[in-house]
């Protein structure tokens, strides 16, 4: 009887031990881990960091400068560059290229009118029966030769450097063409995806919606969403599109890349001075072809890795050392250091664009 006794009050002992009075209330002893782990799950995830590039109320910090970067009305001839390759390109449309087109342009509308005054009827009334003449067909000849060559040397060199392979430390930018507005990744920082949209003047938006100002930059070129990129940085462009053949154009920077639906084309540029730098799609693909503008706003390395976190990515460096230290951490190591991973990303951010200033 008495084993009988134990037995049937052991239950309820168990239940007691397993409730514990805090303040006057009773709360099961199994539940107290779970009301705690909210709370640090908030101290683990770390509070995303402001866009450096927006101003509170979201619109843009920095203003394009006028006659920078975009078309400026009633001007003859080229964009200043802002890229090596651009420059390399400008000293060769303007040094040599326009040069020798001006050269022969004018001897030969002067040869042209030489021609019909000397040897017109009234002048040479018996016309000369020769019909050949050695030294000037070895002019004709070599002389167009020479020129081609010395235009050959500059030219490949100039195209071999568009196309040449991005290095390690290059910025990959993958622009997508849609009818009609560009999507942009950025496949190395943790998948950033950005959509860009033209933006519409003030008469031909709704009351209360957003419409481009003096601020988004010039009519038919201002975006809804910038690229954003870093100075004095390699940038590896892929293009792509997912409807027709669209292009990648940013007169500034000397680019110009078709996108084509199933393929995809790389080119590299470096842009050496921050700002707001604009284009647009250069190839004819619909209706809307002219509203598919481009805008790309150039920052520094710092701030650069500040924009990618405020996005919800990391940068490369960040990235591969996570990677390395959770193939190497023990479960409970990792639960320790989750509410160490922001310190972790902005020390690496800081040290990414400390170690490309020189590039």
């Amino acid at each position: 009887m008495l084993a009988a006794l134990l037995a049937l009050a052991g239950p309820g002992m168990a239940l007691a031990q397993q409730a514990a009075p805090v303040d006057g209330a009773v709360v099961p002893a199994a539940a107290a881990p779970t009301a705690a782990a909210p709370a640090a799950d908030a101290a683990a995830t770390p509070a995303k960091p402001a866009d450096p590039t927006l101003n509170p109320d979201g619109s843009f910090k920095r203003a394009p400068t006028p006659g920078v970067g975009q078309p400026i009305a009633n001007a003859i001839g080229l964009q200043d560059q802002v890229s090596p390759n651009g420059r390399d390109g400008l000293w060769l449309h303007n040094v040599m290229l326009m040069p020798i087109i001006t050269i022969i342009s004018v001897f030969v509308l002067g040869l042209l009118i030489w021609v019909i005054f000397r040897y017109r009827r009234a002048a040479n009334p018996v016309p000369s029966k020769n019909s050949h003449n050695t030294l000037i067909e070895v002019v004709w000849t070599v002389a167009p030769a020479l020129i081609l060559l010395a235009i050959a040397f500059p030219s490949i060199r100039l195209l071999a450097n568009q196309y040449k392979p991005a290095p390690a430390n290059a910025v990959t930018l993958k622009a997508i063409g849609n009818q009609w507005y560009w999507s942009y990744e950025y496949p190395d920082h943790g998948g950033v995806s950005l959509t860009a949209n033209m933006l519409k003047e003030q008469s031909e938006v709704g009351k209360g919606d957003r419409f481009r100002t003096d601020r988004d930059g010039p009519r038919l070129l201002a975006t809804d969403t910038r690229v954003v990129l870093p100075v004095n940085t390699p940038i590896r462009l892929i293009t792509t599109a997912n409807d027709v053949i669209h292009s990648w154009a940013l007169p500034a920077a000397w680019i110009k890349l078709d996108a084509i639906p199933g393929r995809l084309n790389e080119t590299t540029f470096t842009i050496e001075k921050e700002g707001v730098y604009f284009g647009q799609c250069s190839e004819l693909c619909g209706a809307r072809h002219g509203y598919m503008p481009i805008a790309v706003e150039v920052v520094s390395q710092a701030e650069f890795a500040q924009w990618v976190a405020a996005k919800g990515g990391t940068m490369p460096s960040a990235a591969t050392a996570a990677a390395s230290a959770a193939a190497t951490m023990t479960p409970e190591a990792a639960t320790v250091n989750a509410a160490d991973a922001a310190a972790v990303t902005n020390d690496s951010a800081a040290d990414w664009a400390a170690g490309n200033q020189g590039n």
